[in-house]
């Protein structure tokens, strides 16, 4: 009887895991090589750790414009990139399940570089938080990644509706401050719920509303409960330098 109840709360276990809030989980063995090389160039701009802690993302994220694809750190005239983008969220790990597929995400833009990368004191400046992210349909046959060029793909998905919590900002970089890093960051609730999201507005775009230099993104994720899943950045200055 003993050994009955283990193997039954061993089972429990088991599938408490199974359906353990992806964010909480230990990275899948069927991790595909785009979202190590999401972390790969994260680090080589310093956007972990300047502006995100390090971590592995789970989902990749197309943001495309008419005529621009962010492509994890290329450069995109500030013309080109004044309107909302459009966003897609990928999974491409096997791990597409109900608790990930019903789970809606956060999008976030954010400017460490206010008003230049050597001097960040206006850092940092918040663009964009946009909550009702849902991923792509797998049965999408050609996904638009867009660190492989793959914009292109005729299979492209229409841009969701998403619920603006703080709205587009587009990006302006100063003249004579160098190029800026504009950062795309996609959260999960940390508690994997699938409830609409109660998150807080920043009092101010300049470093979040936090008050507090080099305050940003980071923190704001953290007091709404928001761990990291995907990220995409370009670089953008201003033609006057």
């Amino acid at each position: 009887m003993l050994l009955q109840t283990l193997g039954c709360l061993q089972l429990i276990q088991l599938w408490g895991t199974a359906i353990a809030h992806p964010t909480e989980q230990q990275p899948l063995k069927t991790t595909s090589d785009n979202v190590k090389v999401v972390r790969v160039e994260l680090k080589k701009a310093e956007v972990i750790p300047t502006v995100i802690d390090d971590f592995l993302p789970s989902l990749t994220l197309s943001v495309s414009w008419p005529k621009k694809n962010a492509d994890l750190g290329n450069t995109i005239k500030p013309k080109h990139i004044q309107e909302q983008p459009s966003i897609t969220l990928h999974d491409e790990t096997n791990s597409y399940n109900r608790a990930t597929t019903n789970m809606t995400y956060v999008v976030t833009l954010t400017d460490p570089d206010a008003p230049s990368r050597d001097n960040p004191e206006w850092s940092e400046m918040c663009h964009w938080i946009a909550a009702n992210v849902s991923l792509a349909q797998k049965t999408v046959s050609i996904l638009p990644v867009p660190f492989f060029g793959a914009e292109k793909a005729e299979a492209k998905e229409k841009n969701q509706t998403l619920n603006d919590v703080m709205e587009w900002k587009p990006p302006g970089p100063p003249p004579k401050t160098g190029k800026h890093r504009y950062v795309f960051l996609v959260f999960a609730p940390r508690n994997g719920t699938t409830l609409p999201l109660n998150l807080t507005k920043p009092e101010n775009r300049q470093h979040w509303g936090t008050g507090e230099e080099r305050g940003g993104v980071r923190h704001w994720a953290k007091g709404n409960e928001l761990v990291p899943v995907a990220a995409n950045f370009i670089y953008s200055q201003n033609k006057k330098q």
